[in-house]
C-alpha cells in the first residue's frame, strides 16, 4: 500500500498541462508567438479564399512591377502576383516544418527513449550515430540526403527528418537516464510492471516536455532548412511557390525588382521568429532548465 500511495503521489496531477497553458497568458512574448503561429496557420488554410490571384496567374506584360494597389508586393519575372505567392507559399513551410519535425520527433524518441532504459549495446550504437551526424553540417547531411531519394516536397519532408531525429534521441535519452532510477519507478516495476509501462506511461510523460520545446524551435529550423533546399532547386519544384524558389528566381532580377527577395524573406523571418518566441515561452512555461536543452 506503501508503495502505491508513493508512485501516486510522484505522478504528475492531471491538470498540469492546464496550468502550463494558462501560464502563457502572462508571457508576453510566448503570446506573440502563438498569434504569429495562429496567423500562419490561418494563412495557410485558406490562402485559396484570401489570395487575390492564383499563384500561377502569369501575366508577361507586368513583369517586374513595383508593389502597387493593384499588386500589394509587386510581381515577379513572370507577371506573377508575390503577395498571392507567399500566401500560398506558407502552406508549404508549414507542411514541412510540422511534418518533418513530428517524424524526426517521432524516430528520435522511440529510439532515444529504449537507447536510454536499455542501455547496452543500443545506446553504444545510437552514441555513434548522433556523434556522426552531429559532426557534419546539416545543410550538407540535408544535400546529400536529398541528392539520395530525390528533389520535391516528400522527399525533402525525408531528408530534414533524418537530418534532425539526432538531436531528439539524444534528448530524451539524457531524460530517461536521469529518470529510470528514480523512487516511483523502482516502485512501479516491484508492482509488476511491464517495461512497456513503466517507459511509456511513467518515464514518458515526465521527459516529453524538452523535447517538446525543442521541436517548437525546430519548426523553425526545419522551415529555414526547406527554403534554403528550394532556393537550391532541390525543394518544391515549380509552379509550387516555395519562399525559397522565389528568393533563388529573384537573384537574377535583385536591382530590377528585389520586392520578388525581399517579401519572401521577411514572411521567413517573421515565421522563424514566431516559433522562436514561442519556444523560449516553453522553456519558463515548462520550468525546463536551459541547459537540459543544449
Amino acid at each position: 500500500m506503501e508503495n502505491i500511495q508513493t508512485q501516486e503521489s510522484i505522478r504528475p496531477p492531471a491538470n498540469r498541462w492546464l496550468r502550463r497553458v494558462k501560464k502563457i497568458k502572462s508571457n508576453k512574448a510566448g503570446l506573440i508567438g502563438v498569434i504569429i503561429i495562429a496567423g500562419l496557420i490561418f494563412i495557410a488554410l485558406s490562402a485559396d479564399f484570401i489570395s487575390p490571384y492564383s499563384y500561377k496567374e502569369q501575366n508577361l506584360s507586368i513583369m517586374n512591377s513595383p508593389p502597387s494597389k493593384v499588386h500589394f508586393m509587386g510581381t515577379d519575372e513572370f507577371g506573377r502576383d508575390v503577395f498571392s505567392r507567399i500566401l500560398h507559399g506558407s502552406r508549404i513551410s508549414v507542411y514541412v516544418g510540422v511534418v518533418s519535425v513530428g517524424l524526426s520527433v517521432f524516430i528520435g524518441v522511440i529510439l532515444g527513449a529504449l537507447a536510454g532504459y536499455y542501455g547496452g549495446w543500443l545506446d553504444q550504437c545510437l552514441s555513434v550515430v548522433t556523434d556522426l551526424t552531429w559532426s557534419l553540417p546539416e545543410i550538407l547531411v540535408a544535400l546529400l540526403l536529398v541528392a539520395v531519394v530525390g528533389a520535391g516536397i516528400e522527399c525533402v519532408i525525408i531528408a530534414i527528418a533524418l537530418t534532425y531525429w539526432a538531436q531528439y534521441a539524444r534528448l530524451i535519452r539524457g531524460q530517461i537516464l536521469m529518470l529510470k532510477n528514480e523512487i516511483y519507478v523502482e516502485a512501479t516495476r516491484s508492482l509488476g510492471a511491464t517495461d512497456f509501462t513503466i517507459l511509456f506511461k511513467h518515464l514518458f510523460p515526465n521527459a516529453i516536455a524538452p523535447v517538446i520545446v525543442a521541436a517548437t524551435i525546430g519548426i523553425g529550423q526545419a522551415i529555414v532548412l526547406e527554403a534554403t533546399l528550394g532556393f537550391l532547386g532541390m525543394g518544391a519544384q515549380p509552379p509550387m511557390p516555395s519562399w525559397g524558389a522565389m528568393m533563388s528566381n529573384g537573384t537574377a532580377y535583385l536591382f530590377i525588382s528585389p520586392w520578388v527577395i525581399v517579401f519572401p524573406g521577411l514572411a521567413m523571418m517573421v515565421t522563424v521568429f514566431g516559433f522562436n518566441l514561442f519556444g523560449d515561452a516553453l522553456v519558463d512555461i515548462m520550468d525546463i532548465r536551459e541547459d537540459t536543452l543544449k
